[in-house]
């Protein structure tokens, strides 16, 4: 698995770096067949009173891309929601991605 995380108007320092590595623990131990994760953290520089910071994961899983996106005051509280959205996703996808194959009707011979 190929992990990068890059900052946008922002320098990632060790410690947030650490704490998404931990956070993204969790959507690996549910699903351990993630190819590629990007990871994105921005501060958009609006207003001083209403500066957000947003934060982006692309998730690369055999055949498909996961996007998730979220915005908040607070980027760690961002990253939260962030990995709480991916992980719905991540455990839908999986839901999908499961054989649910079931047993076809048996058919009853009108001709008795």
């Amino acid at each position: 698995m190929n992990l990068t995380i890059s900052g946008h108007h922002l320098e990632v320092t060790p410690a947030l770096r650490e704490y998404v590595t931990n956070k993204l623990d969790r959507v690996t131990r549910h699903f351990d067949q993630v190819v590629d994760i990007n990871v994105l953290l921005t501060v958009e520089k609006l207003k001083e009173k209403e500066r957000r910071q947003k934060a982006e994961v692309t998730l690369h899983v055999k055949g498909r891309d996961i996007f998730v996106e979220q915005s908040h005051e607070d980027l760690y509280a961002a990253i939260d929601q962030l990995m709480d959205k991916l992980d719905r996703q991540v455990m839908r996808y999986k839901d999908k991605a499961q054989d649910h194959h079931h047993l076809p009707a048996k058919r009853i011979d009108a001709n008795l």
